[in-house]
């Protein structure tokens, strides 16, 4: 029965994403005051996915690490490198710019393996990719977020890297150990997994559109704009790169995927910790987009294949 909701949680994640924003903008007094809560409903879906890694996962790090290498190292390239040159061609407000920047300088987004399963991509590089940039995510995100966001802001690079250990490794560490000392716990836990992370999300993108509904209603048409841009380069080039260095089209499928879609929630319990709801704003709305355009770019190919 568990495993069912959890089926229909997942198949359903987009509708959940769509109630959330419109009951945060609906109701911005009331969901705002969740704000502070990002950064725990963030944890609570990495210890989901601590919970749920298995040591086989890592096994095609040591089978094909080339194709691992390339997926990580696009990942924390394209991205940010991206998420900068949007912020000076369209001259964003400071704030803003160095919100576009934390989705780029953020490692790939869990739900980036569902899609590569959905586009019969390699599920398994997927996950090794996901896996290998999340726990490189507590040195490369502070470090890259110093690199391409001081002009606009100061952006201490202990304080990030405290609250991405915090956040995204400590949380995830602590799933290992219990898998580890009561497996049991663990695996009776990993059904209820995709439920507890649908509503986890659903309430980080309440908050953040209930903190951030006047910007939205000034600057929605750009944020959206950009961000969409961010999204469609990073599937692109991925998938480009991934071809000149001569992947195969599976391996290709699977780093666009892992490259286009972020870990945004990161990103938001970033910017709500350190900068302004304002600056959470851009990675609220990469939640949304990349869980649209995920599924329809993975139909594509899982239909293209088919024929």
């Amino acid at each position: 029965m568990l495993s069912r909701i959890s089926q229909f949680a997942t198949n359903t994640f987009l509708v959940w994403m769509l109630v959330a924003a419109l009951l945060g903008f609906l109701f911005p007094s009331l969901l705002s005051q969740l704000g502070g809560w990002v950064p725990y409903l963030l944890g609570i879906v990495m210890l989901g996915m601590g919970l749920s890694i298995k040591p086989e996962d890592f096994k095609i790090v040591v089978q094909a690490p080339r194709a691992v290498l390339i997926g990580v190292i696009l990942q924390y390239t394209i991205m940010p490198i991206t998420a900068f040159l949007l912020a000076i061609i369209f001259q964003l407000p400071d704030k803003l710019a160095v919100g576009v920047i934390l989705v780029g300088c953020c490692p790939g987004g869990t739900s980036s393996n569902v899609m590569s399963y959905l586009a019969k991509a390699n599920v398994a590089l997927s996950v090794a990719i996901t896996t290998v940039s999340t726990l490189l995510a507590p040195i490369l995100t502070p470090l890259l977020i110093f690199v391409f966001a001081h002009q606009w802001l100061q952006v201490s690079f202990i304080d990030m890297l405290l609250s991405v250990v915090k956040v995204i490794l400590v949380p995830i560490l602590l799933g290992l150990i219990i898998q580890k000392v009561a497996r049991p716990v663990a695996e009776k836990s990993a059904e209820a997994l995709p439920i507890v992370s649908v509503i986890a999300i659903s309430l980080i993108l309440a908050a953040v559109v209930a903190g951030s509904k006047t910007v939205i209603l000034t600057s929605g048409l750009l944020i959206f704009l950009i961000v969409i841009l961010h999204n469609v380069t990073g599937y692109s080039l991925g998938y480009l790169c991934a071809k000149i260095l001569r992947l195969n089209y599976s391996d290709k499928k699977a780093v666009s995927i892992e490259v286009g879609m972020q870990n945004s929630g990161l990103a938001v319990s970033l910017a709500t910790a350190h900068i302004s709801p304002f600056a959470a704003l851009p990675g609220a709305v990469f939640s949304f987009i990349h869980n649209i355009s995920g599924p329809i770019l993975a139909r594509y190919w899982a239909g293209k294949e088919g024929r």
